[in-house]
């Protein structure tokens, strides 16, 4: 399955991108690109990743600097929450 984004903006203006599938490569542009268009909704910007499958180690480092820059990560899968948190102890290299 390739990576499919949708973005929701819930009732109380908070906009929400459910991410599915594997974020690797391109997508990890695509996601940059998507929230980097949203800086309005900076402190209201969430990425959904319950349906999220693969990650790549690019993805997870896009995904760290996200976090660190205010944009929440929701139902974040087990392993790639311990996966940004080695990337933390190390740098995002970004």
């Amino acid at each position: 399955m390739v990576c499919k984004i949708e973005r929701v903006v819930t009732p109380d203006g908070f906009v929400v991108f459910h991410v599915s599938g594997r974020i690797d490569g391109a997508y990890v542009e695509v996601l940059r690109e998507l929230t980097e268009n949203e800086k309005t909704a900076k402190d209201k910007l969430a990425l959904d990743l319950t349906e999220v499958t693969v990650v790549s180690l690019e993805a997870v480092r896009a995904l760290t600097v996200a976090e660190t820059t205010g944009i929440e990560l929701r139902n974040c899968p087990a392993y790639v929450r311990e996966w940004i948190s080695q990337v933390r102890k190390c740098g995002p290299r970004e």
